[in-house]
């Protein structure tokens, strides 16, 4: 029986480039290494990093592999801020755990911590507090759960002088990227996300100021990231965001009416929806509240029937919380409990979406019978 997969923003399928890719160079030995096997293995891993870097508007030695976007914001936040005489972190309450849990930990280490205000349309409404110099600044390019794209370049312009970090996990592969034109000082990406392997994410980091080192080890990685390189995964991202960039302009288009279709669909058959994703967001995204429904019981309902999608924020010990970003930006924790995100990627259909428009009245119909727990 058919899965109708709509959580691309929690990962996507992997790319069959990428599987290929991945497997040509499973057997690859240390890339550290002086001998034959060894520089076979290195020149894998630097044409892989040269085409990143053309990719996204860097040189290649700005280009650094991690294990996960998650490592690559700690490394790039931490790593800033200690590089830093300064104790200040300026950023946004919306972020991704990443980051948001990245930045609580440096406060508690005694980091004076500003966030910057949030409108009702989850995107931040005044860069007052980049006026005074921070240690870092850092902001997300895009929301996970609302697909809000964020204003990064009057972001990163107001920050001046203090070094800034970008998330940009939910954005490259899916929006033209040009890390030099941004003028950031760090940015986050994870390969899972544009269909690359899981267990690899990148940071590109600037020469100056570059981030202190967090992790200490061989020196790889220009000191930022020791440890032996996965010398497959670095092939396989590579293959999978030259994939992913190609086709960015008609997924862009296509992906915006499979997700129109589905909003003007879900408006048209249940009444009380609040609706979380405004313009300009990401093509695949529409994050939705369904007031008097609890957002498990709607994920319950929808995996019963084999549709798979997410509330879009994290539980912990199995109760369901209210997402801090629908709260940032004003949500009664009520509604923002009765959230769902669907979230569309390469491998969506018409299909997925006439299946989520054929069940959705029923679903919030009996979820709104259960009510909140």
């Amino acid at each position: 029986m058919d899965t109708f997969y709509l959580d691309h923003a929690a990962t996507t399928p992997m790319r069959a480039v990428a599987a290929d890719t991945w497997m040509e160079h499973a057997q690859a030995l240390n890339p550290g290494g002086q001998y034959g096997s060894g520089r076979r293995a290195r020149s894998v891993v630097d044409t892989a990093r040269e085409e990143i870097a053309e990719l996204l508007g860097c040189e290649p030695i700005e280009v650094i592999f991690t294990a996960s976007g998650t490592e690559a914001d700690n490394l790039a936040i931490q790593g800033l801020y200690r590089a830093s005489p300064m104790n200040r972190i300026v950023s946004t309450p919306i972020e991704h755990p990443g980051v948001l849990e990245t930045v609580k930990a440096l406060g508690t280490e005694g980091a004076q911590v500003d966030l910057l205000p949030m409108g009702g349309d989850g995107r931040v409404s005044s860069f007052e507090a980049l006026a005074q110099p921070a240690a870092v600044a850092t902001m997300m390019w895009a929301n996970n759960e609302t697909g809000a794209i964020q204003p990064v370049e009057q972001f990163i312009a107001a920050a001046g002088e203090t070094p800034t970090h970008i998330d940009a996990v939910q954005v490259v592969g899916h929006l033209p990227v040009d890390f030099h034109a941004l003028g950031a000082t760090t940015l986050a990406a994870s390969a899972h996300k544009f269909g690359g392997p899981r267990g690899v994410g990148l940071l590109l980091a600037r020469r100056s100021p570059a981030p202190s080192a967090v992790l200490h080890g061989g020196g790889q990685e220009r000191g930022i990231r020791p440890g032996t390189l996965d010398v497959a995964g670095a092939a396989a991202t590579a293959a999978a965001l030259r994939e992913a960039v190609a086709e960015i302009d008609t997924e862009l288009a296509r992906l915006s009416a499979l997700r129109d279709r589905l909003y003007d669909g879900i408006l048209s058959l249940i009444d009380n929806v609040l609706v979380h994703t405004t313009e300009p967001a990401l093509p695949g995204h529409l994050h939705l509240s369904f007031p008097g429904a609890e957002g498990d019981s709607l994920i319950m309902l929808f995996d019963s029937m084999r549709i798979e999608a997410s509330t879009g924020s994290a539980c912990s010990n199995g109760v369901n919380r209210a997402s801090h970003v629908l709260l940032a930006m004003g949500i009664s924790e009520s509604d923002a409990r009765g959230a769902i995100r669907f979230t569309l990627g390469r491998t969506t259909t018409e299909a997925d979406v006439e299946a989520v428009l054929t069940v959705i009245t029923d679903v919030v119909a009996r979820a709104r019978t259960a009510g909140l727990a």
